[in-house]
């Protein structure tokens, strides 16, 4: 029987707009199109997972508003369980999202129910959390609910992929119970306190980030791909990106790391996740919407045989 991934993040309504661009400070512009989705980083990763064809629960937060039975519903519907997906009093987590014409995206994320995820809710999960094959989470929920889910993770021996966004500064210790942490550049630039990290840059980044106590690190850099850093080998992995016509990026960093998570308990090699990841995230960007752009496996499967990709073992 396959352990299930166990989401424990944000669950979100996105208002997206379109423009031709996305506008300066002060500016006003008129903008294509409106719609909604269901969003935030922890759903993403779940229903991507679910699309996948991989066991997963969700362990979150949403309001009493008329949004929540909406988003509760749409976990439901695209395969997540959602037993430990709590209704707490006010609103459900929002996220104003611009989108300009080749893709690029602005984001402004009201927390809500998601800045009410606590420990204790994690304690009332133990059940689940216990039965994870692997637990993700963001950084869209309070830091102390993070930093006991590593604690959690370290005490059970379970695998925790941490994904970094919003960037902000971490607890001390955060970083050595992490098993995998998967910044972009922005993130990673935060987590050492540097100039912008690109892909010139991405291995000593790596280095520095292993040396802070992450014990494995994977960097994710946009159309430069992502550098693969196991700490127990002193060789990295670049993985190049496929290259596709974006429609829009606002969940692509959800959809890789759903993807790399799956391909390790898939049993593949963490630069084979990589490549399997790039694809699940290449796909995504080709559709509008976070949730309503996840690839089912065989879409996966197809794409990567689509580019002859040959991947390692």
């Amino acid at each position: 029987m396959q352990k299930p991934i166990v989401v424990v993040g944000s669950i979100n309504l996105d208002l997206v707009a379109r423009a031709e661009r996305i506008p300066q400070i002060g500016e006003t512009i008129t903008g294509t199109s409106f719609d909604t989705f269901f969003g935030g980083k922890g759903a993403n990763q779940a229903v991507a997972v679910a699309k996948l064809g991989y066991p997963v629960s969700m362990v979150g937060n949403v309001g009493d508003d008329a949004f929540g039975a909406q988003l509760r519903d749409g976990l439901q519907t695209a395969g997540v369980h959602t037993a430990y997906v709590n209704t707490v009093n006010g609103s459900s987590g929002i996220a104003l999202i611009t989108i300009g014409s080749r893709g690029e995206n602005s984001i402004v994320v009201v927390p809500g129910a998601n800045g009410r995820l606590s420990a204790k809710s994690l304690e009332e999960a133990e059940p689940l959390l216990q039965m994870a094959g692997f637990l993700l989470v963001q950084l869209e929920i309070p830091l102390d609910t993070v930093d006991f889910l590593s604690r959690f993770a370290e005490q059970h021996d379970i695998p925790l992929m941490l994904d970094p966004a919003p960037a902000r500064d971490l607890p001390n210790g955060l970083l050595r119970r992490v098993t995998w942490i998967t910044p972009n550049e922005t993130e990673t630039a935060e987590l050492l306190k540097v100039g912008l990290v690109d892909g010139r840059g991405a291995a000593g980044a790596a280095d520095e980030l292993l040396a802070a106590g992450a014990q494995n690190v994977l960097l994710k850099l946009g159309s430069q791909g992502c550098l693969v850093a196991e700490g127990s080998l002193q060789k990295k992995d670049h993985v190049p990106a496929f290259q596709v016509d974006a429609v829009d990026t606002t969940a692509a960093g959800d959809a890789f790391n759903a993807g790399f998570a799956v391909g390790l308990l898939r049993g593949y090699s963490a630069a084979r996740s990589a490549v399997f990841a790039s694809g699940v995230a290449a796909i995504s960007v080709t559709r509008p919407g976070a949730q309503p752009s996840m690839p089912t496996l065989q879409e996966v499967e197809d794409f990567l045989h689509q580019r002859q990709t040959t991947v390692m073992s």
